[in-house]
């Protein structure tokens, strides 16, 4: 166990994220303007229409509301964050701001060329401005004050659309990363394990998972575009956010629109807001709805505002760091090849047993009917193991996930799923000793092994030790617990 745990302390990539040190004018930031956030007549009647939009292969569905008051208006383009990005998810917000008299426009999120491993951000910047370009021919609609919205992942696909399109008179960025997905879900990691009070193993668990996983998009550079963005942005952050690291976030923003010489920003940090802009996944924080309108039906008046960052002062205590990427032999294809020799080492005895019985032939049992019995049963215990310990590890994954979300209750859950995995990992060690321990005994006995069981000893004690490395590489044998 002890080399194990050295194994696992030695072999690279190490993870330490230091303390942020923000810029001073994060450290105190002065209150929102009042009249920002000031009282809006949301109340006027809409009309609502559905519409499909032609995009670069395929077709998507969307709804536009508009105000019924004669007159151009402002209007605005919801882009989705990650997911399926249905556009019922944006109803109160859409409909709240049409009826403040801005026109608005949700559509569904295309799915042809987009899943859980391949996200073409331009590819979903032109869907924006095919979208965006189908707003701007309606007759009620003021060309001029024309924009995107972007939430989360929407915020790195904005940026790209306004860059490459002067259609797009503004952007607002709500819970805006500008930093790498990677950096991005690595700090809300981190975060989400804190509140789960999770032991230090869990987070390096995760960590060295997440360096196998071989992804174009997580390395994603949002600056770029940022500097590109020559358009007034709001960009609205909560400071009870667990999904972006809110402090670099705005640096980014703040470093990259002065880089493209763009002085036309605002950003504003509204107090308890979450991911969402909503106090506690319930109703909208405070000012966030009448700020938006307030911004979007003043501009080009309130595109550079006496106070360029206000609000709520944000408190991030680590920095967002990048996660190495993992060496060649813990890369997602080694593992991959690990677990599926671990498989074929455990079903290697059986199946050869079974190919000698169909050929007719008979195992030498008389000799071995004493030694082999006890050895076997030993053997099949290990395959349990170490199937127990990949579907723990899966489960444990999956707890985490779901604790994301809704947190009652997370601490013990999350305290017994790691128990349940550190205490397989050490069984199937013990299990790994004993067994070894008992075949060298089985052949000082004059134990002869047929080729069956000769197959069975080589393919479970070798899938058995390839599953300790790995376990310890991801740190199931590290101290303390």
């Amino acid at each position: 166990m002890v080399a194990l745990a050295t194994l696992g302390y030695t072999l690279p990539p190490p993870f330490d994220p230091s303390p942020l040190r923000a810029d001073p004018v994060f450290r105190t930031l002065p209150p929102q303007p009042p009249a920002e956030a000031g009282p809006v007549a949301a109340t006027g009647r809409i009309s609502t229409r559905d519409i499909t939009v032609r995009v670069r292969g395929t077709t998507l569905g969307a709804t536009v509301r508009a105000p019924l008051a004669p007159g151009r208006h402002p209007a605005l383009v919801f882009v989705q964050g990650a997911g399926p990005g249905v556009r019922d998810e944006f109803t109160t917000q859409a409909e709240w701001l049409a009826r403040a008299g801005i026109v608005t426009l949700v559509y569904d999120k295309r799915t042809v060329g987009y899943d859980f491993r391949r996200r073409d951000f331009g590819l979903l910047a032109d869907d924006a401005l095919r979208v965006l370009a189908e707003l701007r021919r309606r007759p009620d609609v003021d060309p001029a004050r024309t924009g995107l919205w972007g939430v989360s992942e929407g915020s790195w696909v904005v940026p790209i659309a306004a860059a490459r399109s002067e259609d797009v008179s503004f952007a607002v960025l709500v819970s805006a990363p500008n930093v790498s997905p990677m950096r991005q879900v690595t700090w809300a990691l981190g975060e989400q394990l804190d509140r789960l009070r999770a032991p230090a193993g869990v987070r390096e668990l995760l960590i060295r998972a997440m360096g196998a996983v071989d992804m174009d998009f997580l390395r994603h550079d949002a600056e770029p575009a940022l500097r590109g963005t020559r358009q007034p942005v709001l960009a609205l952050y909560g400071t009870r956010d667990p999904s972006i690291p809110f402090v670099e976030s705005s640096q980014a923003l703040t470093r990259a629109l002065a880089a493209g010489g763009n002085r036309s920003y605002t950003i504003r940090y509204l107090d308890g807001a979450d991911h969402g802009m909503r106090l506690h996944g319930g109703p909208f924080a405070p000012g966030y709805l009448e700020t938006l309108a307030n911004w979007v039906a003043g501009l080009p008046g309130t595109a550079t505002p006496s106070v360029p960052i206000a609000g709520a002062t944000p408190v991030q205590r680590f920095e967002a760091s990048e996660v190495p990427a993992a060496p060649w032999y813990a890369g997602g294809a080694v593992l991959g090849l690990t677990l599926c020799l671990a498989a074929v080492g455990y079903v290697a005895g059986p199946v050869a047993a079974m190919v000698v019985r169909l050929r007719g032939r008979h195992l030498p049992g008389e000799a071995n009917a004493r030694l082999w019995p006890p050895v076997r049963l030993r053997f099949r215990r290990m395959a349990w193991t170490g199937l127990g310990l990949l579907v723990s590890v899966l489960a444990f994954i999956m707890l985490l996930v779901l604790f994301s979300v809704n947190q009652a209750g997370a601490w013990p859950a999350v305290l017994a799923g790691w128990l349940v995995i550190r205490v397989l990992a050490v069984l199937m060690l013990v299990q790994e000793v004993t067994a070894t321990a008992a075949v060298v005994s089985a052949f000082r006995e004059g134990w002869q092994p047929s080729r069956p069981q000769y197959v069975a000893i080589a393919g479970v004690l070798g899938s058995t030790g390839l599953l300790l490395v790995a376990a310890a590489y991801y740190g199931l044998f590290a101290f303390p617990w």
